[in-house]
This record gives structure tokens, C-alpha cells and sequence, in this order.
């Protein structure tokens, strides 16, 4: 049994996917051991971390996911390990994080997830319904081209200073996440 299987539990996660994520935070705590993915040492900890905080977004997803600096996996991992019907995306440029996020991505049952080694101003892929980051000090003025029309993007983390034009200030959602629409 997974060491993250009580704290999972806790979260009211349906079985399938409480074994998603807790096949994903097995394969972190083992490679953390080695490559710096997260400061929470424990099972608990990851999971109030990396699980946790993104649970509220994942009934604003729509169309496909693209997640920027994908690192550890969350919130982008595990929010294609909650929604495994939708089409996932995950940049991280970081050799050794990509070579994760690739070997989590399968373990946790979702080897359709694209992981590309590329940074954000590198991707020319479509635009996605809703792209998501976390942790990151990147303008959001770099980020309109990678959001499709409408779309949303999900900031995890400070709330962003006023939104620059094509995006709107939504709602805020505890985590927290910070969710603007791309008009």
C-alpha cells in the first residue's frame, strides 16, 4: 500500500484516482531523493501540497491543458491524473524534471500526456482551453498566444498583478488559484 494512501483518502477522491495520484507521489518521493522536485518530505505533506490546492480547478478545466513549468507535475500532472479524459500538455525545459513528468506520467496511468522539453515562448503548438502555472515569475503579457479564445488561465500561487489585456480577472478559488478568462 502506498505511504500516500491515508492522506488521499482524506481528500474524498474515488479509488481510481486516489491510485493515480498515489502511484505519481510514490514515483516523486523516490526521484526526489535524487533531483530537487519539492520541499515536502512527507506523504502528508505532499499531498496538502502538490494534490490539495489544485482539487478546486478541476471542474473549470475545458478543452485541452497545457501546464508551463511543469516541474514536479502539480498542478498540470495532477490535474490530468484527476480528468484523464482530457488532452494534456506539460512544458518543462529542466532535463532531469521532463525525464520525470515523462516516467510519472505513465505510472500514473496517462502515457497519452505530451511532455515536451520546451519553455513556453518555445512552444508552437494550439492554443489550450486552459493553461496553468504555478510558481513562476513570467509576464503574464508572454501568455495570450497560448491561451485559445475564451479559454482560461489558472495561476497557482500570489494573485497576479491587474491582468494585462486579453485577460480578465474571473474568480479566485482557495489554493490559491487565480483564474482569468482570455477574451
Amino acid at each position: 500500500m502506498s505511504p500516500h494512501a491515508a492522506a488521499l483518502s482524506a481528500l474524498g477522491l474515488e479509488a481510481a484516482v486516489r491510485e493515480r495520484l498515489a502511484r505519481y507521489l510514490d514515483l516523486l518521493a523516490s526521484w526526489a531523493a535524487r533531483i530537487n522536485l519539492t520541499g515536502a518530505r512527507d506523504p502528508d505533506e505532499r499531498v496538502r501540497v502538490l494534490v490539495a490546492p489544485v482539487l478546486p480547478a478541476a471542474p473549470l478545466l475545458s478543452g485541452s491543458l497545457l501546464d508551463i513549468g511543469s516541474g514536479n507535475g502539480s498542478p498540470g500532472l495532477v490535474l490530468a491524473l484527476l480528468r484523464p479524459e482530457l488532452p494534456v500538455t506539460l512544458l518543462e525545459p529542466r532535463t532531469k524534471r521532463w525525464a520525470f513528468l515523462r516516467e510519472a506520467a505513465r505510472a500514473g496511468g496517462r502515457p497519452d500526456v505530451e511532455v515536451l522539453r520546451l519553455r513556453h515562448d518555445a512552444y508552437r503548438g494550439p492554443a489550450a482551453g486552459t493553461v496553468t502555472l504555478r510558481a513562476l515569475a513570467l509576464p503574464l503579457t508572454e501568455l495570450p498566444d497560448l491561451v485559445a479564445l475564451g479559454g482560461r488561465l489558472l495561476v497557482f500561487g500570489p494573485a497576479p498583478p491587474r491582468p494585462p489585456a486579453p485577460f480578465t480577472a474571473e474568480l479566485s478559488l482557495p489554493g490559491p488559484v487565480h483564474v482569468l478568462r482570455r477574451e
